[in-house]
């Protein structure tokens, strides 16, 4: 039987279109998941996430400035000003759910964009943020980065063991990646002195993962994301380093739709005139064998 033919990429509102890619495009999505890169990563990342995910689930990667067609887009100041600008992209995209994933820096930012959100009276909050392969904001620190030099963040991002890495070992796309990666690891050096020093708390359920050979995200650091929020709060650890996802990018999406499922059957509920919780605690799936999981919710 011939397979369906796969729908048109209608164009996002072009407030949006500039901040986000879709590789696969959703009729009429019940949720989208927002998707933010690491460090010197770009929307690639997340092309095959679609597959491992709902039908119904549309996922949009965030298009940091100076990559791929916003190579020649300057760089945000800081990470207060990146997610000011990717919130205000999300505005004619929240007429469904919104969930934020960020790995890495990318958890980082997913944070930021979050708390912002949940401080907008004119929609609802994020059902859920989930960060990967990050600290808790409390904890970063990445001042020495401050000193670094071109050959120190190669050599640090080829450490993480990212398979993207790849192509920085060619002269020429090195030197076409590397203003971003420049610049990306500025935001990360400077960000304690764009936030908060304290955490900010909201309602938005998180759920925190790494991998336990994770060299720059200890598992008692992730845990520290339980300071993030006043509602439900989950812990999984994968096998493997920083970029666990990658090999297990089907467990951890196994876990992930586990959650999407709750939190869309909550919205459901709440739709058919069940009372409504700002602070809600959604069923957790039954935990996969890929990772080792702990659950904490306050």
């Amino acid at each position: 039987m011939t397979p369906p033919a796969a729908l048109p990429q209608a164009p996002l509102p072009p407030a949006a279109a500039r901040w986000f890619r879709r590789q696969h495009r959703v009729e009429s999505p019940r949720l989208r998941l927002v998707c933010f890169p690491h460090a010197g990563g770009s929307p690639a990342a997340y092309r095959t996430w679609h597959r491992h995910l709902p039908e119904d689930v549309e996922v949009l990667a965030v298009c940091y400035p100076g990559r791929q067609d916003r190579i020649g887009d300057p760089f945000p100041a800081g990470a207060a000003e990146l997610a000011e600008e990717v919130t205000a992209a999300l505005a004619p995209l929240r007429d469904v759910p919104v969930a934020l994933f960020g790995h890495s820096m990318g958890a980082l930012l997913a944070y930021e964009v979050a708390v912002r959100l949940a401080a907008d009276p004119g929609a609802p909050p994020p059902v859920r943020l989930f960060v990967s392969g990050s600290p808790a904001p409390h904890l970063v620190d990445h001042s020495a980065l401050r000193s670094a030099t071109d050959e120190d963040l190669l050599a640090l991002v080829d450490a993480l063991g990212s398979d993207s890495t790849d192509a920085l070992r060619i002269p020429a796309l090195r030197e076409l990646l590397m203003p971003g990666i420049r610049a990306d690891f500025r935001l990360l050096a400077h960000y304690r002195a764009t936030t908060t020093t304290t955490t900010t708390t909201t309602g938005i359920p998180v759920v925190a993962c790494t991998g336990d050979d994770d060299p720059v995200c200890a598992v008692e650091a992730a845990r520290a994301w339980s300071a993030t929020t006043v509602s439900a709060f989950e812990l999984n650890v994968f096998p493997g380093g920083h970029f666990y996802l990658e090999p297990l990018e089907a467990e951890l999406l196994g876990r992930i739709t586990g959650h999407l499922r709750s939190d869309l059957r909550f919205r459901t509920t709440l739709r058919h005139g069940a009372p409504q919780h700002a602070n809600h605690s959604a069923p957790r799936p039954v935990p996969q064998p890929a990772a080792q999981s702990s659950a904490q919710t306050h």
